[in-house]
């Protein structure tokens, strides 16, 4: 019709819409469109993701995000700092999209005892006596003393005597064998005359 006018052949239409040469749009489910020599050509959008733990594209977006982390099914924002499910006392912090977990050091010998127990997997302080060392819950006697039994508990060592019975006799008829650790009662001298 006179005074109107007509798109020129590069242009493109598409859904209806007429579209200018060169021009790009994203349509529904992240495809990318352009207008090239009048025709519309649309392809899927490629992601390049440079993170490990990206978000899950945002609403209306095609793209995962690096502004935060998805770990274990948990979104976190960026710079958060949080224990790792596994509860061995794993910290883990959120940077870029990447998610880097750390475990604790544990010093050799016996833990703090402020420490939680399973953090770290501890050896028990061994124990130095007389010369000797000894693991940590062993029973030994010292130097062949067989009326004295010490034990080692992390890193201390605590002795004492063998028990023995509560004799009902009188002192002098009282009797310490050799190579025994308890007096016995020696037999009453028979009555003379």
């Amino acid at each position: 019709a006179p005074g109107t006018s007509t798109p020129s052949a590069s242009h493109c239409w598409h859904r209806g819409v007429p579209r200018e040469p060169g021009a790009h749009w994203m349509e529904p489910g992240c495809r990318n469109c352009s207008c090239q020599g009048g025709r519309v050509l649309c392809e899927a959008t490629s992601c390049s993701v440079p993170c490990s733990h990206p978000l899950p594209a945002p609403a209306g977006g095609c793209c995962p995000s690096c502004a935060g982390c998805l770990h274990e099914g948990v979104a976190r924002a960026e710079g958060d700092v949080f224990s790792s499910s596994d509860g061995n006392c794993t910290i883990c912090i959120c940077l870029a999209g990447n998610v880097s977990c750390l475990s604790p050091e544990c010093p050799p010998g016996s833990c703090p005892s402020a420490s939680p127990p399973d953090c770290c997997s501890c050896q028990p302080a061994k124990c130095s006596f007389r010369g000797h060392t000894y693991a940590h819950g062993a029973r030994f006697s010292p130097d062949g003393d067989d009326c004295t039994t010490c034990i080692c508990q992390g890193g201390e060592v605590e002795c004492s005597f063998a028990p023995c019975p509560v004799l009902d006799c009188p002192q002098h008829q009282r009797h310490l064998s050799p190579g025994h650790c308890c007096f016995t009662c020696r037999d009453p001298p028979a009555p003379s005359g």
